[in-house]
């Protein structure tokens, strides 16, 4: 269901209804993606009923657990913002944000492993280099400066959100000449910063080089922000661990009856976007003791 309403999303239609909400009554897949929302609020609202039976003030459990004794320590406050509706946003957030955009990203660095069978073969030598048969650590990471390369490349040329999220102005700004008063709606394009050709080589194309300098070490690029602007926790670290790991486990080839150049990684505009549903043959790899 997740995975749908992602995909959903990355529509043209949803693009355009985002923009001009006025279309809601027509028909289209944003009634689809609004039940599934729908079902997942749902789904939460029973867990929250689960966690309220067996809630002990003295053990927090989870992010859950935390936030309804906080409510029930402030239930004669009728400013706290530890409320029902707060915890079924904030929830659903975590969720969606740091499954679907995390998972969807792997499947793209599989997606191009398959289209550059070149590059996956580099990687999995630097891998072999530094990693071997060992578990892979956050240390290890300024070690393998091209798989760091491949990580952030595969970011930067996929653009999982390429519209960013909604946000409002909280003050009055001034921008460029440009007056936008508090209470703005902005959508940040974050697509125009990831593809422009003022900040990258080859803006178009997946080349892992936009992340190394000319010592083939790794370099941050101020026009990488894959996760919006401002002061936002970078899920990189996790992101970085769970591919190192598939590549140092597997390789991964096009299914029988396709090459590389059978592969299609191209993008569309769009509130998300989610890999082509492809099949992926993945070959264990195997490391000497």
């Amino acid at each position: 269901m997740n995975y749908e309403s992602f995909r959903l999303a990355s529509s043209p239609f949803i693009q355009l209804y985002n923009m001009y909400p006025v279309i809601h009554p027509l028909p289209g897949p944003h009634h689809r993606v609004l039940a599934y929302q729908d079902n997942l609020k749902a789904f939460f609202r029973k867990i929250f009923i689960q966690h309220r039976q067996i809630l002990d003030e003295n053990d927090y459990c989870s992010y859950i657990d935390a936030f309804l004794n906080k409510q029930q320590k402030e239930k004669n406050n009728p400013s706290s913002h530890f409320h029902e509706l707060n915890l079924l946003c904030s929830v659903t957030n975590m969720f969606v944000a740091g499954t679907e955009t995390t998972s969807s990203t792997l499947a793209w660095a599989l997606v191009i492993m398959m289209k550059y069978p070149e590059i996956q073969s580099k990687v999995n030598e630097e891998i072999d280099k530094v990693i071997s048969g060992s578990t892979p650590r956050i240390q290890h990471r300024q070690m393998m400066p091209f798989t760091d390369a491949v990580i952030h490349e595969t970011q930067r040329f996929t653009d999982i959100l390429p519209m960013g999220l909604p946000h409002e102005t909280t003050a009055d700004v001034s921008l460029k000449g440009f007056f936008i008063p508090k209470g703005t709606y902005i959508i940040p394009l974050l697509r125009s910063v990831h593809r422009d050709k003022a900040h990258w080589e080859k803006p178009d194309d997946f080349y892992p080089h936009h992340f190394l300098n000319v010592d083939d070490k790794f370099v941050k690029r101020e026009a990488f922000m894959p996760f919006s602007a401002g002061r936002r926790v970078c899920v990189g670290e996790t992101l970085a661990r769970m591919e190192t790991s598939l590549m140092q486990n597997f390789s991964f080839l096009p299914p029988i009856g396709m090459t590389a150049d059978d592969v299609d990684i191209s993008t569309c505009g769009g509130l998300g976007l989610a890999a082509p549903p492809i099949k992926v043959w993945p070959l264990p790899r195997f490391h000497d003791p």
